[in-house]
């Protein structure tokens, strides 16, 4: 039986869930925190609500999360400036240390996995992923909200480093 190219698809999908559980076991992170934190280091701080939304998760799921990356020391929660209402959520001094470790090691396996591929090869690849993920999305925002949207929308999640990410 032939591997079809949803199957390769979905092989590669598990084999990066794998690699980002064997990464963070033994630490507080799982893939749904590190996403939170990953957010962070491209946001900035950031109210909850905000986060929610860049999340696409509930502002309940969005507070479990915080208060679970407070409780590990990789963010705190800081007055809004100009919101005595609001809090901001920030990335600690030693989450931006992890964080910046996780870009540069996130870096090396771009850098790794393009390797596998032979150059004069590497633009169609990336053309043909960037319309297979297109195309899935608003697959995925039609069955779920009817509408598409134009380009896609939900910021990558970061793959799994080669060393457990704790600060």
């Amino acid at each position: 039986m032939d591997i079809l190219f949803v199957d390769r698809l979905l092989q590669i999908g598990d084999l990066f869930q794998r690699d980002m559980a064997r990464a963070f076991a033994g630490t507080d992170l799982t893939p749904t925190r590190v996403h939170l934190l990953w957010v962070l280091q491209h946001s900035g701080p950031s109210t909850q609500q905000t986060l929610a939304t860049l999340c696409e998760v509930t502002p309940r799921n969005i507070t479990g999360l915080v208060d679970a990356l407070e409780r590990s020391g990789h963010v705190r929660r800081t007055p809004h400036p100009t919101d005595r209402r609001a809090v901001l959520v920030e990335l600690t001094d030693d989450a931006k240390a992890t964080m910046a470790r996780m870009q540069e090691e996130h870096a090396e396996l771009n850098a790794s996995l393009l390797e596998a591929v032979a150059p004069e090869d590497r633009p169609a690849l990336e053309r043909g992923l960037t319309a297979v993920a297109t195309h899935l999305e608003r697959l995925v925002h039609a069955a779920t909200n009817d509408t598409a949207p134009a380009t896609p929308t939900t910021p990558p999640t970061p793959t799994a480093p080669d060393t457990p990410a704790t600060p």
